[in-house]
């Protein structure tokens, strides 16, 4: 970058942790560009929102993001509004003709220009416009500014999906299912645990199916081995892994490796055998009973997360008590569940039997009063017990409680633990003993330090 040119620029990145590494790979590039990055849009030169568009209220919060950063255009120093990621990528000819605010759209696939697109602007008028195939995937020479706390990271593995679920739009937005080249990988994992990650989540749509595209030899499990490797790499945990992929190798793995967290997130999305079969899911509820149990089998302390899908096309009352009763008897530890979102261009938006909003919000209620109770009944079980935990600062209410997360726990989404007693530094994995809980948080005294 030009010497003289030293503009500010902001980043707000909206939807899934996979949506903020992309985030963070545009960061990078434009970091070694020479751009100054900053938190206060208001200082910002140049503003980005990368956006998500996966259900209707993903996209609804992109546009509101728009629109209100777009003020400050009006009341501040911005020059240029950029919006990228999965919306543009979606709907480009739309936010085009609604949105004359923004000054740049920019699709998945070209996240790597981002800097040379921004210069391609300067001097002209008009929106531009920069929506090819999704096919970017970065490698181990992206740079990537990493936003979140330096002792935990995001490590995408893979991009794009192929699994076709009939209401999902991912592979339209993203393309089929790529696997980072392992060495790319490891790569990038050394580069962030010498940085001080002592915690890596693996992410992508499906981290089950990661290798299979690439040869004899590369897979999950083979992945994990080498990653445990890393010396000071003190946890690994694994998010969002379809449930036929989750063989019984993988369980050997998680069982066995000692820096693998014990914990897995398992999207499910329903148990009715009718309803999966609409959804396009492989396997039925004797699979995935079969899974769950054998899971609780190999490993009796292991955390399960799972997310839900309430008022599917058809889904009948019938179904719908399948699904609680389910709930009731597999005991999650982490559930989130969503309202059916009809999306256009999906096979599902045009089934019969669509479901009104209203019937939609009650089941989603039922779900998630049953599994308020199950998620207490859990915490309190684990009243008196020694639990590895991450300390992260301290309480948002008092600077007099420190908080962190368990091993059971992943970032953002599934709770803290509060820490009554005990002195730990930012990024300390401490032995925590529990002696309280509530509905999603835990309450505990350390015992020492440092565990090995």
């Amino acid at each position: 970058m030009n010497e003289r040119i030293r503009e500010k620029i902001s980043m707000v990145s909206l939807g899934c942790p996979k949506n903020l590494v992309d985030a963070e790979v545009m960061l990078g590039f434009l970091d070694r560009e020479g751009y100054e990055i900053t938190t206060d849009e208001k200082e910002a030169d140049i503003i980005i929102v990368n956006t998500c568009s996966f259900i209707k209220e993903a996209k609804q919060e992109s546009i509101d993001a728009i629109l209100d950063l777009a003020d400050r255009k009006q009341d501040g120093r911005c020059r240029l509004l950029i919006v990228t990621g999965c919306l543009p990528q979606r709907y480009q000819e739309e936010l085009c003709r609604e949105l004359p605010e923004v000054d740049i759209f920019i699709g998945t696939g070209d996240y790597p220009r981002i800097a040379e697109i921004i210069a391609e602007k300067r001097g002209t008028s008009g929106q531009l416009r920069y929506i090819g195939d999704p096919n970017f995937v970065y490698d181990e020479d992206s740079p990537r500014l990493k936003s979140t706390p330096v002792y935990s990271a995001y490590l995408k593995i893979a991009e794009g999906c192929s699994n076709c679920c009939s209401y999902c739009v991912i592979p339209s937005l993203r393309g089929g299912f790529r696997s980072r080249p392992m060495d790319a990988v490891l790569a990038e994992a050394g580069r962030l645990v010498a940085g001080g990650a002592r915690e890596l989540n693996l992410i992508a749509q499906d981290v089950t199916r990661y290798g299979s595209d690439l040869g004899e030899g590369a897979s999950l499990e083979e992945l994990i081995r080498r990653l445990a490797g890393l010396e000071e790499l003190r946890w690994i945990r694994l998010l969002y892994a379809y449930p036929d992929g989750i063989t019984d190798s993988l369980i050997r793995v998680i069982r066995d490796e000692k820096k693998v967290c014990k914990y897995l997130d398992i999207p499910l999305q329903h148990i009715s055998d009718p309803v999966l079969s609409r959804m396009n899911r492989r396997g039925g509820a004797a699979e995935i009973r079969a899974l769950i149990a054998r899971l609780r089998a190999e490993i009796p302390d292991i955390a399960l997360r799972t997310s839900l899908i309430v008022g599917f096309p058809g889904e009948t009352e019938d179904d719908f008590r399948k699904l609680l009763q389910f709930v009731e008897e597999a005991r999650f530890d982490r559930l989130g569940v969503f309202c059916y979102s009809r999306e256009e261009g999906t096979p599902a938006a045009g089934m019969e039997g669509q479901i009104s909003e209203r019937i939609k919000r009650e089941r989603y209620k039922k779900v998630m009063t049953v599994q308020g109770r199950l998620s207490f009944k859990q915490n309190r079980s684990l009243v008196g017990r020694i639990e590895e935990v991450i300390v992260e600062g301290y309480s948002e209410e008092t600077e007099l409680l420190l908080k962190g997360r368990s091993s059971r726990q992943a970032p953002d989404i599934d709770g803290q633990v509060y820490i009554t007693a005990g002195q730990a530094d930012v990024g300390d994995i401490v032995r925590l003993k529990v002696t309280d809980s509530s509905d999603y948080d835990l309450i505990g005294e350390i015992i020492d330090e440092q565990p090995e």
